[in-house]
């Protein structure tokens, strides 16, 4: 018996993702307090963290002009206006797979279809 496969927005992902990096990079500075006696170590670890968090900085501003692009829709399932990027996402509250693309309704939700290389493969198809 498979499981479930749980989809989840885009947007939500990378934010996720820089909110981690946050954190990682505060546990790094927070190890090297902890080897405050090797002040060289110390200052390797600070600067590590630093950049980590500079790096999440850097990932929440390009999520953030990315999000300003992201096509709004209303979710058929929940009903709550979510942000769509690509030609296929998912809800970002209900996690229903969500597509745009007229060719791609009734079939199987799979993240592919928002590679480049796919369209141009579709493309080719198409045109023989």
């Amino acid at each position: 018996m498979m499981a479930d496969i749980v989809y989840k927005n885009k947007i939500n992902r990378i934010r996720t993702f820089a909110l981690s990096l946050i954190f990682i990079g505060m546990i790094i500075m927070y190890g090297g307090i902890m080897l405050r006696k090797v002040e060289w170590l110390m200052l390797i670890f600070f600067i590590i963290g630093m950049l980590a968090i500079l790096f999440s900085c850097v990932v929440y501003l390009w999520i953030g002009m990315l999000s300003t692009k992201a096509i709004p829709v209303t979710c058929p399932s929940c009903s709550k206006p979510t942000k769509m990027l690509g030609r296929v996402d998912a809800c970002m509250h209900c996690r229903q797979p969500l597509t745009m693309d007229p060719s791609l309704e009734g079939k199987e939700f799979d993240e592919k279809y928002n590679a480049k290389k796919y369209r141009k493969q579709e493309k080719n198809h198409a045109a023989k």
